[in-house]
């Protein structure tokens, strides 16, 4: 079972004086795994994104900024790639939640959250 969060950050270099780098930004691909479907951190989704991008651009900056440990300008939610496992067990840990998610379907809790931001790969 196997899934990440995907985004694009924009991540700045903040130098001693009489230091200079260029670009002074730069543009990666940042990948976070996902805690399986029920433990740790596994409303991350839930939490963090809202129809397929980040809900709140300050939080997201500073979650980037605590996985880089660099300061971030811009953050942008790319995709959840999963695997059909996965995928299986989040929609059951969504099942098994009702009051985490007003009563909605897993379907409905998805693609309120990750739009269509999900992509299933083979494991």
């Amino acid at each position: 079972m196997d899934a990440a969060y995907v985004f694009r950050v924009e991540a700045r270099f903040d130098t001693a004086p009489g230091v200079s780098v260029a670009p002074s930004t730069v543009e990666t691909v940042v990948e976070v795994a996902a805690d399986p479907p029920g433990e740790g951190e596994w409303l991350f989704f839930r939490d963090v994104l809202w129809r397929g991008a980040v809900g709140d651009e300050r939080h997201a900056r500073d979650l980037a900024e605590s996985w880089l440990s660099v300061p971030v300008d811009r953050v942008h939610f790319s995709e959840l790639r999963l695997d059909q496992e996965y995928r299986e067990a989040l929609e059951e840990a969504i099942a098994s939640h009702p009051d985490s998610f007003d009563g909605d379907s897993p379907r409905d809790v998805l693609h309120r959250h990750l739009g269509s931001s999900i992509r299933v790969v083979e494991s």
